[in-house]
């Protein structure tokens, strides 16, 4: 009996194909790849008098979408990884075994590679480029599946109707996003409140999933105006407004509330971010709209962050008092909290207190992870970019010159010797922008070194530049100088955390710690400044293969607190772990080929903006909600990604 004889499947064979088909491999008690292999050995055999349209309409109903086919797999929960196959339909994992016998549409072979879910970056700054990209670079480029924005108190939303300048110069001064690419890049207008923020953002696609905090200075800027914006004390009727915001926005689908309590963060003013000098009182009352939403992370960069700061520049609390804040916040809402952690040097050892003081209220009920870094945080110096010269009065007569007649002009030996001597011209530079800030610095030469696409991020302290400079008879300025001049596109680096005693031990052991998270990459800032956002695929090749100067990290674990453990953290329970069910973000990953790419100055932001951009080769696909995204290092073009709502069966 056939469909072509008289319209109708026979009973017996209709009904646990139907159930498959609508409800999926767990509806039925036999194994699902039993359950495939099964039926297409039937229908391969002709039986039930079935005729070629009923058997290519079947295998249509239960072929695969993708098979990923003898990667070493890291689920991102077992530390050990095994030899499997990995069967996706649907936009879901749906069979994970050894030699898999059952058909696909699309094959990966993965023999030689690694299989892992895609990264989930906890700590970005997408918020305006969300609205005008769908590629999300340089995330997408390195495996990444999931991102969190709205991080350091800034972002925008809620907005005043006309008061998106407020919120440009705070993201511009803070994160180092041109202010001319958010003003001409954002469809300003098309929201006010949070809520319709993400109506907006619902409605894009991309090649990985987005999802946001909700940001104090937006909030308090909002609420407060010019009072909050100058960090005056919150009236009762302030508080009460922004918890409100607050409780909303998390409501609406806000993952978490951010906040910057750091002096260095300021507006292009110069101005402390709103929020930076919020009272106790104020942080609790956000705290309990929390409780009341009953969801969402607080994440905070406390005062001291960055060391006590300097005489006339002092950060307003230390960080131990600050960790104290962080527990009470955590307890008042029953929420888990995570903050920035690096080692300074300020005080080295500082970060091992703040570890123990962390567990020691977690014991007592809190909730408090630690984010931290996969190497030392440096600001790039190039002539394409930033540099100590930018505001010599010799420099700005040659600065719109094309890069290759510039270098040649520097050279020269009376224009070398000006920029050497003469004194900074600030007029018409705001003073939180970050070249008054670079032009300003009090350079550490002995953490500048050189740095190459291929640059370990561990050197020794022989290769800095104090260093070098003093062993060729110059002073250190003019070393740097005569450094970036010497070759095209030269660049170095400054180190400011994490490289206290030049080595990365304190960094692995900040890895290992039990308590802690793996973020920080500011992917989508600080554009031209610092390009952390390679750090999935620098914690690959350096962390787990190449390191030399001490330990490197096991694979299991660094895939492990990359996917699974960050996934957790905020609630994205359907991702971070390659199980059946789970949703199919994952990468395929040439491990031992994997690399860093050439760092390169892109001018492709809106208006004309510049951004500093380092890809990667070895990523043989990234499959996001079981599509492929990425295949052989290139964009494939396809947009499965979406918004993210908190509370959502994304995040829960």
């Amino acid at each position: 009996m056939s469909v072509g004889q008289n319209g109708r499947w026979p009973k017996a064979f209709l009904k646990p194909i139907m159930s498959f088909a609508q409800h999926g491999p767990g509806y039925l008690s036999l194994p699902y790849e039993a359950l495939f292999d099964d039926r297409v050995i039937v229908l391969k055999g002709r039986s039930m008098g079935l005729g070629r349209a009923e058997v290519s309409h079947l295998k249509g109903i239960l072929m695969h979408d993708i098979m990923i086919r003898g990667g070493l797999v890291y689920d991102g929960l077992d530390p050990l990884p095994q030899q499997l196959d990995i069967a996706i339909k649907d936009g879901l994992i749906q069979a994970m075994a050894a030699n898999l016998t059952a058909d696909a549409k699309v094959v990966i072979a993965a023999e030689g590679a690694i299989v892992a879910p895609a990264w989930v970056d906890i700590h970005t700054h997408y918020d305006g480029q969300v609205t005008w990209d769908s590629e999300m670079n340089p995330s997408a480029s390195h495996g990444v599946g999931t991102i969190v924005m709205g991080n350091c108190g800034v972002g925008f939303a809620p907005v005043p109707k006309g008061g998106e300048q407020d919120l440009i110069d705070l993201m511009e001064g803070v994160e180092d996003i041109p202010g001319s690419a958010l003003h001409e890049g954002m469809p300003w207008g098309a929201w006010e409140t949070y809520g319709e923020y993400l109506d907006l953002l619902e409605t894009k696609t991309y090649a990985l999933d987005i999802s946001s905090l909700i940001a104090h200075g937006a909030v308090r800027n909002f609420v407060m105006g010019a009072r909050g914006r100058a960090n005056e004390a919150a009236t009762q009727d302030d508080l009460n407004a922004m918890s409100d915001i607050v409780e909303q926005a998390l409501r609406d689908g806000a993952v978490g509330f951010s906040t910057s309590r750091i002096l260095g963060h300021r507006s292009i003013t110069g101005d402390p971010v709103p929020g930076t000098f919020a009272n106790e009182i104020e942080v609790l009352a956000i705290a309990r709209a929390m409780k009341r939403a009953g969801s969402g992370i607080f994440q905070l960069i406390p005062s001291s962050t960055l060391g006590s700061g300097r005489e006339g520049f002092e950060e307003h609390t230390a960080l131990s008092d600050e960790i104290d804040l962080i527990a009470k916040l955590s307890r008042e809402s029953g929420r888990a909290a995570t903050f920035t952690l690096f080692q300074v040097d300020d005080w080295r050892d500082q970060w091992q207190l703040a570890l123990k003081q962390v567990k020691d209220h977690n014991a007592l009920g809190a909730q408090i992870f630690p984010q931290v870094g996969s190497r030392p945080t440096g600001l790039v110096f190039s002539l394409s970019t930033y540099h100590p010269w930018m505001l010599k009065p010799t420099y700005l007569k040659f600065k719109d010159l094309p890069l290759a007649a510039l270098r040649e002009k520097l050279k020269t030996p009376e224009i070398r010797a000006a920029l050497l001597t003469e004194a900074n011209d600030p007029r018409g530079v705001a003073p939180g922008s970050m070249t008054f800030g670079i032009a300003h610095a009090e350079l550490n030469h002995a953490q500048i070194f050189e740095l190459t696409g291929s640059s370990s991020y561990e050197p020794t302290a022989e290769e800095a530049f104090a260093h070098r400079a003093a062993a060729q008879g110059q002073v250190p300025g003019e070393y740097l100088l005569d450094y970036l001049l010497a070759t095209p596109n030269a660049m170095a680096i400054m180190f400011f955390t994490n490289y206290s005693e030049y080595n990365l031990d304190a960094v692995r052991a900040m890895q290992m710690d039990e308590v802690t998270v793996t973020g920080l990459s500011d992917a989508g800032a600080h554009v031209s400044l610092i390009f952390d956002a390679v750090n999935p695929t620098y914690q690959l090749t350096y962390w787990g293969r190449d390191r030399s100067r001490g330990e490197v990290l096991e694979l299991g674990h660094l895939i492990h607190r990359g996917t699974y453990r960050n996934a957790q953290l905020f609630g994205f329970t359907d991702r971070g772990h390659l199980a059946p069910g789970k949703r199919a973000d994952i990468n395929v990953i040439d491990f031992e080929g994997l690399q860093l790419g050439p760092l390169e100055v892109r001018q492709d932001l809106p208006a004309g903006g510049k951004r500093l951009m380092q890809g990667a080769t070895g990523y043989w696909a990234t499959i996001i909600n079981g599509v492929v995204t990425r295949r052989f290092d290139n964009d494939t073009g396809a947009r499965p990604g979406r918004l993210i709502r908190g509370g959502t069966a994304g995040a829960q």
